[in-house]
């Protein structure tokens, strides 16, 4: 077929050089006011008006998220292709990553803090099992770009056919598994392994929680931390794998939700069982 659809719709932008400062509907979920508040907490209000607002890096930054199989001055064609008929920068790959760290990682972490949650109604299906919200633990490895400084701080995946072309980074995150929503995420060198990082993620847990962990995750501290938060936990292990110790034991109680009445499920016996 030759024939195309031209579906058209108006998204509202901001004045001036704060025009590309925008993710077209997206911005509904980060608006204006959210990011010039992080960018006020953090101390990152730019100074002055510049080509490159603090707002707009910040929106740069969000975009480059969504495109990441592009050079920066390709997101920030991304961001203006849509503004004909307004005057917009057009700064040098230089003037963006100068502006990039002007503005710095802070901003994004606040903005985390603000929109990071299950986003779960009621009703929504899959995000809630008998009363309770279901989450997992899982990780994963990310490229970061070859420069001098994460070449310090990280080191290039090993694999069958020799080292990986960049660095990587372990990421883990706890996820809703019914929006598939970041609810806490932590990150460093591959040289340290997913149980290293996953107690960062306690802190997110709570009562009414039931969290799902693999069998790598099949750890007696980590366990034993999660449950003190009152979060229920159902995690894989090997059949073969030793019984927990007396201690761990000791921090099982009741948990009405769940067959039989323990709050860890250890095995895929009692689970059936």
């Amino acid at each position: 077929m030759n024939a195309k659809s031209v579906i058209s719709h108006e998204v509202a932008v901001a004045a001036g050089p704060f025009a590309p400062g925008h993710l077209g509907e997206l911005t509904r979920t980060v608006p204006f006011e959210m990011v010039d508040e992080v960018l006020a907490d953090t101390g990152r209000t730019q100074q002055r008006i510049r080509d490159l607002p603090s707002r707009v890096v910040v929106y740069l930054l969000l975009a480059g998220a969504l495109f990441p199989g592009i050079g920066w001055q390709q997101v920030w064609q991304r961001l203006t292709a849509g503004l004909e008929g307004l005057e917009t920068a057009a700064p040098t790959a230089g003037a963006l990553a100068q502006a990039r760290r002007r503005v710095g990682s802070g901003p994004l972490h606040r903005l985390l803090d603000l929109l990071r949650g299950p986003a779960a109604g009621v009703g929504t299906v899959g995000t809630w099992w008998r009363g309770l919200l279901v989450c997992a633990v899982d990780g994963t490895l990310v490229a970061v770009p070859d420069s001098p400084a994460n070449q310090a701080e990280f080191v290039r995946h090993r694999c069958n056919n020799g080292g990986a072309g960049y660095p990587s980074l372990r990421l883990l995150v706890l996820v809703s598994c019914g929006t598939r929503t970041v609810l806490d995420a932590v990150f460093g060198p591959t040289t340290k392994g997913e149980t290293f990082y996953a107690p960062s993620l306690v802190r997110s847990l709570r009562e009414g929680m039931i969290v799902l962990l693999d069998r790598n995750f099949a750890v007696q501290a980590l366990v034993e931390a999660i449950a003190e938060t009152g979060a229920h936990i159902l995690v894989r292990v090997k059949e073969d794998m030793a019984p927990l110790s007396g201690r761990m034991k000791a921090t099982r109680g009741a948990c009405p939700a769940i067959t039989p009445p323990i709050r860890t499920i250890l095995n895929r016996d009692n689970l059936l069982g």
